[in-house]
C-alpha cells in the first residue's frame, strides 16, 4: 500500500488506471491508520538523504563516467571524500528499498517526496474518513493522502463592520 501511495503521485493524466488526485488512495480506516506511520518514516528518511547528498555534492565532479578525468577524481582525494560522504545517503536509499522492493517507488520518495516536505517537520499524511461503507463486508472507507497540494483554505467568516454614512471620523 505504500508503494500505491507513492505510486500514484506519478501518473500521467489520462493513463489508464491514473488516479483522480494523485497521491491519494481509498482504503479501509484500519489499513490508513497502519499504513501512516510507515510512509511517514520513509518520508523522514529521504529527507535525511536529501540533507546527506547535498553536503557529498561539494566534492562531486562534473566528468563523463568511466572517462579518464573521472577514473582520475574516483582515485583523487576528492572523489574518495565524495564517496565517504555519500554512503549514509545511499544506505539510507537501501533501507526504503529493502522495504519498499520498488525501484519507481524509491525514485518518487527521495526525488520528489524529500524536496516537497523539505520544509515541513512532520504530519506528511492525511486521513480523512469516507461516508461510504464497502460493499462486501461493510468496512468504513478512508482516503490517505499527502499534505500540501490540493488543501483546503478555511476562509474568515467574519464580515467587516458596516459602514454607517455621515458618522464623523475622529
Amino acid at each position: 500500500m505504500a508503494c500505491s501511495l507513492i505510486g500514484s503521485l506519478r501518473w500521467e493524466e489520462g493513463e489508464p488506471g491514473a488516479p483522480k488526485v494523485p497521491g491519494r488512495i481509498i482504503t479501509t480506516v484500519p489499513k490508513a491508520k497502519e499504513l501512516r506511520p510507515i510512509v511517514e518514516k520513509l518520508i523522514t528518511l529521504a529527507k535525511k538523504a536529501a540533507v546527506l547528498a547535498t553536503a557529498a555534492d561539494a566534492f562531486r565532479t562534473d566528468a563523463e563516467r568511466n572517462t579518464d578525468a573521472w577514473n582520475a577524481w574516483r582515485e583523487s582525494e576528492k572523489g574518495k571524500s565524495w564517496v565517504a560522504a555519500n554512503a549514509p545517503a545511499l544506505t539510507l536509499r537501501r533501507r526504503a528499498f529493502s522495504f519498499l522492493r520498488d525501484e519507481k517507488a524509491v525514485d518518487i520518495l527521495f526525488n520528489e517526496l524529500a524536496t516537497r516536505f523539505a520544509g515541513r517537520p512532520g504530519g506528511y499524511t492525511r486521513i480523512v474518513r469516507l461516508a461510504g461503507v464497502r460493499l462486501g463486508d461493510g468496512g468504513q472507507k478512508a482516503m490517505i493522502e499527502f499534505v500540501g497540494e490540493n488543501d483546503r483554505t478555511k476562509r474568515s467568516r467574519r464580515r467587516k463592520a458596516p459602514v454607517v454614512a455621515g458618522a464623523k471620523a475622529e
